[in-house]
C-alpha cells in the first residue's frame, strides 16, 4: 500500500480532486483512528465503482464540542493515523487547520440546523453539537468533491441527520452507513476508549451487555419502559457509570418503537470519558 497523499489546504484538495474524473468517496474523521475507521476506508473501497478514490479527512471540529476540556483532551495522533489509512488503502488525507475550515470565523451564518430529530438523545445531552457537526460535514463533503461518503453506525443519530441534510439540500452524494466495529467483548471501538484505564474498559464492556438485555426484554414484552429499566439496572450494578441516557427509540428516531423498528441508544460517562453506542433490536 502506498502512503496517502497528505493535503493541507482546500486548494490542494481541489487540485487533487480535479486530476481525474473518477468518483471520490470521503471518510470524515476527527483523527485518533482505530480499526473502525480503517473498516470505513476498506468498506468504501469495496462498495463503490472500481477505481474510486478514497479521501479521509482529519479535523477536530471545535464547534461540536460542548466542553473546552473535552476538545483539548481529544487525542491527536497524526503519524499513526496516516499509517492506519495507508494499510486500509486510502488514496489521500485532508488535514486542515481551523482557518481552512472556518475562513470567516467559527460563527457560520447560516449554520446547518438539525431540526427535531436532532433534539433527542445526543442533541438533548449536548446542545449545539449537531449544528456544529452538520455545518462541518457539509463543508467537508463540498471541499472533497465527494460522490459517496461513509459513516459508522455507532453514531447512528449523526448518520440519520447527515442523510437528512444531504436529501434536504439536494447534495449529489450517496451517504452510506457501515456496521459498528466491536472488540471481542462487544464494546464498540472508539477514539475515546484510549483515554480509559484498564479497569474502566472492563466496566465499559457492560454497555453492550445492557443493550442486548434491553433488546431481549423489548422483544419479549414490547415495553419500552421495561426494556430501558432492564438495561439501566445492569449498568447501575456493574460499575461507576454516569448515565446520560439509555433509551429505546425507533430507527427513524421519531415514530413509535415496535419489535420490527427499534434500536437501543446509550450514552455513559466513565472516568470523565463519554461513550455512546446503539444496537438495532432484531428478532
Amino acid at each position: 500500500m502506498t502512503t496517502p497523499k497528505v493535503l493541507i489546504t482546500v486548494a490542494e484538495v481541489d487540485d487533487w480532486a480535479k486530476q481525474d474524473s473518477i468518483p471520490i468517496a470521503a471518510v470524515l474523521t476527527m483523527g485518533a483512528l482505530h480499526q473502525g475507521h480503517a473498516e470505513l476506508v476498506r468498506y468504501a473501497k469495496a462498495n463503490t465503482p472500481a477505481g474510486t478514490r478514497v479521501i479521509a479527512t482529519i479535523f477536530v471540529n471545535p464547534t461540536q464540542f460542548n466542553s473546552s476540556s473535552d476538545l483539548a483532551e481529544y487525542p491527536r495522533t497524526l503519524d499513526s493515523d496516516i499509517e492506519i489509512l495507508r494499510t486500509a488503502g486510502a488514496d489521500a488525507v485532508f488535514v486542515p487547520d481551523v482557518s481552512q475550515m472556518y475562513p470567516d470565523g467559527l460563527e457560520v451564518d447560516p449554520p446547518m440546523e438539525p431540526g427535531s430529530i436532532g433534539e433527542a438523545l445526543e442533541g438533548k445531552a449536548r446542545p449545539g453539537h449537531f449544528r456544529g457537526m452538520l455545518t462541518v460535514v457539509h463543508r467537508l463533503l463540498s471541499i472533497t468533491h465527494a460522490d459517496y461518503s461513509f459513516f459508522g453506525e455507532k453514531d447512528f443519530q449523526q448518520l440519520t441527520l447527515v442523510k437528512a441534510m444531504v436529501d434536504q439540500i439536494k447534495m449529489p452524494i450517496e451517504i452510506i452507513g457501515v456496521p459498528t466495529v466491536r472488540d471481542e467483548f462487544g464494546l464498540a471501538l472508539s477514539s475515546r476508549n484510549r483515554r480509559l484505564s484498564s479497569n474502566a474498559i472492563e466496566q465499559a464492556r457492560f454497555i453492550p451487555i445492557a443493550m442486548n438485555k434491553a433488546a431481549e426484554v423489548f422483544l419479549t414484552s414490547g415495553s419500552v419502559t421495561d426494556a430501558e429499566a432492564a438495561g439501566k439496572e445492569i449498568l447501575e450494578q456493574s460499575g461507576e457509570f454516569d448515565i446520560d441516557y439509555f433509551e429505546v427509540k425507533s430507527n427513524d428516531l421519531f415514530s413509535l418503537p415496535t419489535p420490527g423498528n427499534a434500536r437501543v441508544f446509550a450514552a455513559v460517562n466513565i472516568e470523565d470519558v463519554r461513550l455512546i453506542d446503539n444496537l438495532e433490536i432484531t428478532k
